[in-house]
């Protein structure tokens, strides 16, 4: 049953059916210019202005990686194509890089 629930305050519930069932996403927003990253070449542009570099790990293949210069450990590893980026992935990258980025929810 897809719809929204209504309930009135004598505690009787209806179920408002909808047009179609919305999902709950995330997305990626470079914050210095409120952008919503949507490639791996923004990305990419994005992490480089933190300092960050692609790595190409050969014992992984699928997977890209960047690393953060040389006094820091951090590591960033993500699926090679975009459209299996996770909210977890995204998770990552804000966590790493807060001045840059944050996770927003999005409706699809």
């Amino acid at each position: 049953m897809a719809g929204v629930w209504h309930f009135s305050n004598e505690g009787i519930a209806r179920l408002e059916a909808g047009g179609g069932v919305q999902r709950l996403a995330a997305a990626l927003v470079y914050r210095p210019t409120n952008q919503v990253i949507s490639s791996y070449a923004e990305l990419e542009a994005r992490l480089a202005i933190g300092g960050w570099m692609r790595l190409h790990p050969p014992q992984q293949p699928g997977t890209l990686q960047f690393h953060k210069g040389s006094t820091c450990n951090h590591l960033i590893t993500l699926p090679a194509d975009f459209r299996f980026l996770r909210p977890m992935h995204l998770l990552d990258i804000a966590m790493k890089n807060r001045e840059l980025f944050e996770v927003r929810e999005k409706f699809q």
